[in-house]
């Protein structure tokens, strides 16, 4: 299949998905706070052993990183401040976020980006925040866990301006096509793949892009509590995404990309372990 290329999923269902990574889960959530434990069980018996938690905010930050500590073989956390709460971005935080960065428990910097969809702060105020949590990631050494809707140019701009100084990273649930994909492959970013993937109302440019996607730079995630895989069935009557869903994420994907999903299930956990210095191995 040609880069760009469009074509009917090969489903395997069969095939086996087991330890796998979920780079982007928002186990901080409200939604999850009465069966966390259940939750991380089911991801365990789906075969998803290892779970970065998502930090959005100072706040969310901190508790993904005292979370990662009650199971420190399972859970990690990023620690940054997401493009909807850049206001908030200030010195005091920067300080605390620089602390947050060099707990081991800490795997990457962010989620932290540009926003133009909901605008829910300033266009400035996103790139001043950005820019400053960049300057953050560079010093810290930690690779970029990235957020980028609407705002592709401003977002790469802003990327190329560190170069070489970024420890790479990944541009977090990815949608957008093949020519977004070589403009991010083309400054060392992984590719993060959620369900998106499996929502046949808007995934056809992603669709189309994941062809163009080397297996040695693709990574996925859920983003839980968000994005439900459409494709399974049945739809939990919740409607609530969690990890344990990663496998039909990486069936949806594997068919897409031609591939089997034991193939794309092995490539993904293992970039998933040299981006963010997870050891390998069942944990």
């Amino acid at each position: 299949m040609f880069c760009g290329s469009l074509r009917r999923p090969v489903r395997r269902p069969s095939e086996d998905v087991a330890d796998l990574i979920d780079v982007g889960a928002n186990l901080t959530h409200d939604s999850f706070r009465d069966d966390l434990a259940e939750v991380i069980e089911r991801a365990a018996g789906s075969g998803v052993r290892r779970l970065i938690v998502t930090g959005t905010s100072l706040a969310a930050s901190a508790a993904a990183v005292a979370l990662s500590r009650s199971s420190p073989d399972t859970l990690w956390a990023t620690a940054g401040v997401h493009p909807h709460s850049a206001a908030d971005y200030d010195d005091a935080v920067e300080d605390a976020l620089r602390l947050l960065l060099r707990d081991p428990r800490v795997v990457a910097a962010g989620e932290c980006g540009l926003d133009y969809h909901r605008d829910y702060a300033p266009r400035d105020v996103q790139r001043r925040a950005f820019a400053r949590q960049l300057e953050l990631a560079a010093a810290s050494g930690r690779p970029l866990f990235l957020h980028q809707r609407d705002a592709h140019g401003d977002f790469l701009a802003l990327l190329r301006e560190q170069g070489s100084r970024l420890p790479g990273g990944v541009a977090h649930c990815f949608t957008n096509g093949p020519a977004e994909v070589a403009e991010y492959l083309g400054i060392g970013l992984y590719i993060g793949i959620t369900g998106w993937i499996c929502d046949e109302r808007r995934a056809s440019e992603l669709r189309a892009a994941v062809a163009c996607i080397p297996l040695d730079r693709i990574v996925v995630e859920t983003d839980s509590p968000y994005l439900l895989p459409r494709t399974l069935r049945p739809l939990p009557r919740s409607r609530r995404n969690e990890p344990g869903m990663l496998p039909e994420i990486v069936r949806t994907l594997a068919g897409f990309m031609g591939r089997s999903p034991e193939v794309v299930a092995e490539a993904t956990t293992r970039n998933a372990e040299k981006l963010f210095g997870l050891s390998s191995g069942l944990q």
